[in-house]
């Protein structure tokens, strides 16, 4: 029976297949395939029985069962896999695992399933990325409320707040480039780092075992990789994870009923919003998104907590990491295919959008008023008290703030009663905000482009 939610309802199989039971036997099989294949080819071991243990890995003959019967005699995981690896060779399994520890070969197996974790995390962000693009340039001139403390601050275009993200989810994408260097490393150095089980070429040894499985070769290891490594992985993913609440959290605050301005597709047909309102459009995906967030970066601790080991090593970081490894690339992807979903689908209302930047009553453009003030001769701080004073009465309902402008007469000394309206034209003052997009556009197009 089922325990873990993520076996039943969260995550997308292409990433769980990485990391489910059998996955991790074949990874662990390729590791010690390339191993004996790197011996041979310094005459450590006869060719023909490096390729026979080679062919026996890719078979398929050994069965997960028959390494967990094992294992159940033997307490240990490793040596499980080696017995019912060499039970599938025949008389070249006397060289099955010659000279290795179990942490090159599950260190080296886990460096090859986050090489896969990462390649389909980076797609996932690619994907969230394009998505906001395609809604920035879109909507490079729809005006909306900009807002600032939860408060209404000046015009803004729905356009330049996607772009901001977009840009946001490029930089997860480099991050998740650059982090792949030092994470999808293996090892081949043997009890506590030394390589003397592998006799004087055992650095060749451990290039080779890394060249053939396509990993990155570390400068200086103990027994094990060291944990800052998976650290710096886990740290890009709590922090992808975090863009990911802050996207969900601005959609579900736009979506409010007072606000109105967006929603997350809902299926009229046959979506339910609640078992009992029925009138109810709950933003579930985005909250979903937000919680599972939490999660992930949860992990954040516990391979902090794994960076110090004892000595040459210890077990402290085994355990945790067969939980958090799993789930926190399983969840990431999961949050960043759904939240892809909403943004390409999403609900943008034009409509409320003008509607509520009607309702502010003008009070939105008491900057470009005050800038315009200055323009024509008042001082600076003069014509900021005149427009938060006349903001104080808009703000009580004592008329709009143009019609409270027009009658100081400050105001009507500098301005004509159609400059004041120009300055009050939301359409015209969202900046530079087409102009960015357009230029953040070019930029990711030009780097797709070189891919």
């Amino acid at each position: 029976m089922s325990v873990c939610p993520v076996d039943f309802r969260y995550g997308h199989d292409r990433m769980k297949g990485i990391f489910n039971e059998e996955a991790k036997l074949s990874y662990i099989l390729s590791v010690e395939g390339a191993l004996a294949l790197a011996q041979a080819a310094v005459g450590r071991i006869p060719q023909k029985d490096a390729e026979a243990i080679d062919r026996a890995a890719r078979s398929g003959k050994v069965r997960l069962e028959r390494v967990k019967e094992i294992e159940k005699a033997t307490r240990h995981d490793i040596m499980a896999v080696v017995k019912a690896f060499a039970e599938q060779v025949g008389p070249s399994g006397r060289f099955v695992h010659l000279g290795a520890t179990s942490n090159d070969i599950t260190d080296t197996a886990t460096a090859l399933q986050l090489k896969e974790a990462i390649a389909i995390l980076r797609s996932g962000c690619g994907a969230l990325r394009d998505a906001l693009l395609e809604q920035a340039v879109r909507h490079k001139d729809t005006v909306m409320l900009g807002r600032t403390h939860g408060q209404w601050a000046i015009p803004i275009t729905f356009g330049l707040k996607m772009a901001v993200f977009a840009s946001e989810f490029q930089r997860h994408v480099d991050r998740l480039d650059q982090a792949a260097e030092r994470v999808c490393v293996g090892k081949m150095s043997g009890a506590v780092g030394t390589g003397a089980g592998l006799g004087p070429r055992a650095l060749e040894i451990q290039d080779d075992v890394m060249a053939r499985l396509g990993l990155g070769v570390p400068d200086a290891t103990s027994q094990i990789i060291q944990r800052d490594r998976l650290a710096e992985f886990v740290f890009v993913l709590a922090n992808i994870s975090a863009s990911v609440e802050k996207l969900a959290t601005e959609i579900r605050l736009l979506q409010r009923s007072e606000v109105g301005e967006l929603s997350e597709p809902f299926d009229e047909e046959k979506q339910v919003g609640s078992s009992t309102m029925a009138h109810k459009r709950n933003p579930v995906v985005c909250e979903n998104a937000c919680g599972i967030a939490r999660v992930v970066r949860g992990f954040v601790i516990p391979a902090l907590e794994n960076v110090p080991t004892w000595h040459e090593r210890d077990l402290t970081n085994s355990s945790s990491e067969r939980i958090f490894v799993p789930h926190a690339c399983i969840l990431t992807d999961y949050i960043l295919g759904n939240m892809t979903d909403v943004v390409s689908g999403m609900n943008v209302r034009q409509d409320a959008m003008a509607a509520n930047l009607e309702s502010t009553r003008g009070l939105i453009m008491a900057e470009p008023v005050m800038i315009a003030l200055v323009g024509k001769g008042m001082d600076r701080q003069d014509a900021h008290e005149l427009l938060r004073k006349a903001s104080i009465k808009a703000s009580a309902g004592k008329g709009t703030l143009e019609g409270l402008l027009l009658a100081e007469p400050a105001v009507k000394k500098l301005l004509s009663a159609r400059e004041l309206k120009d300055a009050l034209d939301f359409s015209k003052y969202t900046g530079t905000a087409a102009a960015t997009v357009e230029r953040l556009a070019r930029k990711l197009g030009a780097k797709k482009g070189k891919r």
